[in-house]
């Protein structure tokens, strides 16, 4: 009888939890990122960006939209730290790929780091064969004032719900149904 109410409750009352990695080459503002998405989403004020050092490794951000928990994972860019970028595939939902549109210069170091795996690799890790198509979208976000941070994240709202990637991975966290 427990655990016919326990999984109502849980049915009821829990939120729908996605992990989203944060790439892009290092400096290229994905500390940034995350520093203001937990200040426009929990109301905190965030690291100022000249008190930002490079990531050696994780950071963490958790942050609520309606009834959906983030775990937002930001992930080192230093040449040295991609190779650990593939660790963290299999249980994401989604990938931000930040470039920092203010440096061209290092345009080029965005898209070889972009294209750090093979097609493949990047395959197996997100069961791209599994899915009918990959959907994406560019964004024109500014970690400094906001502009695009919440038109972004309600976007990775809709598609991730309705996501054949989100079900697998429900699936296999022994989660059933819509939350």
């Amino acid at each position: 009888m427990f655990s016919l109410f326990y999984g109502l409750w849980k049915y009821l009352f829990s939120k729908t939890e996605f992990h989203v990695l944060i790439l892009g080459i290092d400096k290229a503002g994905k500390t940034t990122l995350l520093e203001k998405l937990k200040s426009v989403y929990l109301n905190l004020e965030g690291l100022p960006p000249d008190r930002i050092v490079p990531t050696v490794g994780l950071n963490i951000g958790r942050i609520e939209v309606s009834n959906t928990k983030f775990v937002f994972w930001d992930l080192g860019g230093q040449p040295g730290l991609r190779s650990i970028w593939e660790k963290y595939y299999e249980e994401a939902h989604a990938v931000i790929f930040v470039i920092d549109a203010a440096c061209p210069s290092r345009f080029e170091d965005s898209k070889s780091a972009l294209e750090a795996l093979s097609a493949e690799e990047l395959a197996q890790y997100l069961d791209i064969k599994k899915l009918d198509e990959r959907v994406y979208m560019f964004e024109a976000a500014s970690a400094f004032d906001g502009m695009g941070i919440k038109e972004g994240v309600e976007w990775l709202v809709e598609v991730m719900e309705r996501s054949k990637r989100t079900e697998t991975l429900r699936i296999r966290a022994g989660i059933t149904g819509p939350n």
